[in-house]
């Protein structure tokens, strides 16, 4: 049984050196690209002419990035058997693959949080247009 055990931890451990490139690449973009698309997103314009504008930028962005998430989360699944194995062999690679899935949730809940949050301010803005148009129509009708 020890001996079938340490044959599946090898397995697994070949495994995880082929999956991580996958986890490099994800990892590579998200700090390089991803985080820096994240913080240019960060100040929303004061128009909503320039704000659909970001809105637009956003979305190339998040297209791409949403494919760097599903990528990782990919390479995530093929790796959860790494939970039924303890032996000191395994720790080192537990260990880094705790840091891509940390790095990974953390980048994606960010990526979903920015998509809600400029979606929100788009409305916001549309809105607030339609408002000042109504009150504006409002003032010229009652000036004749």
């Amino acid at each position: 049984m020890l001996s079938n055990r340490r044959i599946q931890e090898l397995e697994l451990v070949m495994e995880f050196e082929k999956v991580e490139e996958c986890f490099k690449e994800v990892s590579s973009w998200i700090e390089n690209v991803g985080k820096k698309g994240l913080k240019e997103m960060i100040n929303l314009d004061d128009s909503l002419e320039m704000l659909l504008q970001t809105q637009k930028q956003f979305r190339e962005f998040d297209l791409v990035a949403s494919e760097y998430c599903k990528r990782g989360q990919e390479a995530l699944k093929k790796m959860d058997r790494w939970e039924d194995f303890s032996s000191v062999d395994v720790q080192a690679y537990k260990a880094k693959l705790q840091t891509y899935t940390e790095q990974l949730e953390d980048f994606c809940t960010q990526l979903d949080e920015n998509r809600h949050r400029v979606c929100e301010t788009v409305r916001l803005y549309e809105f607030f247009d339609k408002v000042r148009e109504g009150v504006c129509c409002r003032d010229e009708e009652a000036a004749l």
